[in-house]
């Protein structure tokens, strides 16, 4: 049974990564719910509440990034509220498209619903891309924090 949760925690890991590019999983909660499992199928001898504490901080401010970064960059190129739903919208549309729909999705759901509140293409065109660079930078946050709570949980492990 102890083999078992073993190998869901490390599922549990895998799909987290795997959720820190693609918005349908909650990529850093998965790995925190991974890390938990491991630690209590180790009864915490490796992983101890100093590290858990730790990677618990790195899901939290990995998640608070990621939402603030897509906002400001949406807002940061004045961007309306239907651009802010369209970009919503577009992150949802687009997952069934992999990648190329994940990246794509929130940048036209946002120029669409740009000329919907009746701006201008190059209005719209901005707040598209500003809300990709918004996408990107809380990727990127997600993924560093995504490989700190591995280094933690190698260094705890090993150390």
């Amino acid at each position: 049974m102890e083999i078992l949760f073993f190998v869901l925690a490390g599922v549990l890991i895998v799909l987290g990564m795997a959720g820190t590019l693609f918005p349908a999983l909650p990529g850093l909660p998965l790995m925190l719910g991974g890390f938990l499992l491991l630690a209590w199928a180790d009864q915490f001898q490796h992983l101890g509440s100093s590290a858990l504490l730790l990677m618990t901080l790195l899901t939290v401010a990995g998640l608070a990034i990621d939402f603030v970064a897509g906002l400001l960059g949406a807002r940061m190129t004045g961007a309306s509220k239907q651009a802010l739903w369209g970009a919503f919208i577009g992150s949802i549309a687009g997952l069934p498209l992999g990648l190329v729909g994940v990246i794509l999705g929130p940048l036209l759901g946002a120029a669409i619903g740009e000329l919907l509140a009746r701006r201008d293409a190059w209005q719209a065109g901005r707040v598209g891309l500003g809300t990709l660079a918004g996408f990107l930078i809380g990727t990127v946050a997600k993924l560093g924090c995504a490989f700190a709570m591995l280094a933690t949980a190698l260094f705890a492990w090993f150390w």
